[in-house]
């Protein structure tokens, strides 16, 4: 074996390295100086960070094979795991006073140690390319995210949540790893490039069944209708910083592998099995999502429909099915790191001085904390879509990349997804009415946040105005993915 092929995975290596660090500093580092791991923890992720778009950005030989095809890096690939980078960063550093606090001082360390073994599963998921070294991924990243929703071990609802996302997790790559059998039934390999080819004019049942049952064991991930049922619940008991990085990382990681795995597997049935079904699993999510979210109370379940509506749009990059669908993706994945981290950033400040999580609680914010209200406000603007902040425009180039699929069923669609968007309107300014027009007495009192958490609300805010404003980036994503060979097999 060429150990040599290692080298290729400076991105793994280098979260690997970060984890064994923040492992040591938990283990053997005198109690006095525990508080500041924490903050170690994220200068390391982001010194990664950085260090892994200047490698790619100094080396032109970016496309990289190893192990005999089952990993593959490109430009594209180390982009959307640098983006996924830019979101552990800032719930890295939203994190730092509730790890620091009473409950979570015995467990400081296990948070951060398995936060870095999940973006390391993420990242193989991502980088994958035989579907041996994608489940390992997928388990790497699914398993201690179950543990991190049980931190608070002092809390019901943690212990429900935990239950509930295992069985669940269990369950979908039960799901998945069926669909994979029929698969490799069919095709004898379970490498991506040789299933494209071997399904190519192929045409049966236990194919449909097996698309439909690989879609399935993602869409869990995804929290796409209608396997969605866990996901509020495990947002409302999980701690908000685990709720957090569900909400933005996981998903994200969960749509880049979803994009991969349809595109470079079973890309030759586009338009005969999984376009089809991909249009009423986003019809589905967006509309319940949106519905769903109007009833909701709870800030945390709020955000939880408002993500499952939000992972619809998402797959609207998928099925778009192109180069300018997969810039728009990452693009809408982008955006929504800030736009959620934000409104996550402001509830966990209130949560962690106040206990306080309801919708009701907010009324009158604006009194009393203007700047956490001004925060949340542009989030509930970003997240609906309102110009000229980030969303609009994530949405807006989402909308474009399917459109210009050209069929007359993604017109339709998109339709439906804008007037969609109307109903998001309503209930993400029912937010923004509690804080500033309530005219009832303020239930959150006057507060300081903490120094970390003022410093994740000023970046999302930042990315929130700055996306919207410099079109740099998605003009950048999209010369990217269309000279990338991440879309070779892409029809058209």
């Amino acid at each position: 074996m060429d150990y040599s092929q290692f080298l290729a995975m400076k991105q793994e290596i280098a979260i690997l390295v970060v984890f064994l660090l923040v492992f040591l500093y938990d283990t053997f580092m005198p109690k006095a100086s525990q508080k500041a791991l924490p903050a170690f923890a994220a200068v390391l992720t982001l010194i990664a960070t950085v260090a892994g778009f200047c490698s790619h950005a100094l080396f032109t030989d970016g496309h990289v094979v190893a192990f005999a095809g089952m990993y593959e890096t490109t430009p594209v690939i180390a982009a959307i795991k640098g983006i996924l980078n830019i979101g552990v960063v800032i719930v890295l550093v939203q994190s730092i006073k509730w790890a620091n606090g009473e409950l979570m001082i015995m467990r400081r360390g296990e948070f951060y140690e398995l936060l870095l073994v999940t973006l390391f599963g993420m990242y193989l998921m991502i980088s994958a390319r035989h579907f041996l070294l994608f489940i390992i991924g997928l388990e790497s990243a699914s398993l201690p995210l179950a543990a991190m929703v049980a931190l608070d071990k002092n809390r019901y609802e943690s212990h429900e949540a935990a239950v509930k996302y295992m069985l669940t997790a269990v369950f979908s790559s039960a799901v998945f790893m069926m669909g994979l059998s029929f698969v490799y039934g069919l095709t004898g390999s379970l490498y991506f490039e040789n299933i494209y080819f071997a399904l190519t004019g192929q045409m049966n049942v236990l194919l449909v069944v097996a698309i439909a049952f690989v879609m399935a064991g993602v869409g869990f991930k995804l929290s796409l209708v209608p396997f969605h049922l866990w996901t509020a619940d495990v947002y409302q008991g999980a701690p908000t910083s685990v709720t957090s990085y569900l909400s933005v990382i996981s998903k994200g990681a969960a749509a880049f592998a979803f994009l991969v795995i349809m595109a470079q597997v079973f890309g030759s049935l586009y338009s005969q099995v999984w376009e089809w079904m991909l249009y009423a699993l986003i019809i589905l999510t967006i509309t319940v999502g949106n519905l769903f979210a109007i009833r909701q109370r709870n800030m945390k379940r709020f955000l939880a429909f408002s993500s499952i509506s939000q992972a619809g749009y998402i797959m609207l990059g998928v099925i778009a099915f192109n180069a300018m669908g997969t810039a728009a993706l990452m693009y809408y994945i982008l955006v929504y790191i800030f736009s959620n981290l934000a409104a996550f950033g402001v509830i966990g400040a209130i949560e962690n001085a106040t206990g306080k999580v309801g919708m009701d609680d907010y009324r009158g914010l604006h009194k009393t904390n203007p700047r956490l209200s001004f925060c949340m406000m542009l989030a509930m603007f970003s997240l609906a879509g309102i110009p000229p902040f980030a969303g609009f425009f994530s949405k807006f180039f989402i909308f474009t990349g399917a459109i210009n699929q050209g069929s007359v069923a993604i017109y339709v669609l998109v339709l439906i997804a804008l007037i969609n968007t109307i109903i998001s309107l309503y209930y993400y300014l029912l937010v923004v009415k509690a804080m500033f027009i309530s005219d009832d007495e303020c239930v959150i009192p006057n507060f300081k946040s903490a120094c970390s958490e003022r410093l994740g609300l000023w970046v999302t805010v930042a990315g929130i105005i700055g996306l919207g404003i410099v079109s740099y980036f998605y003009s950048s994503l999209l010369t990217l993915t269309s000279d990338s060979l991440m879309n070779m097999y892409f029809i058209g």
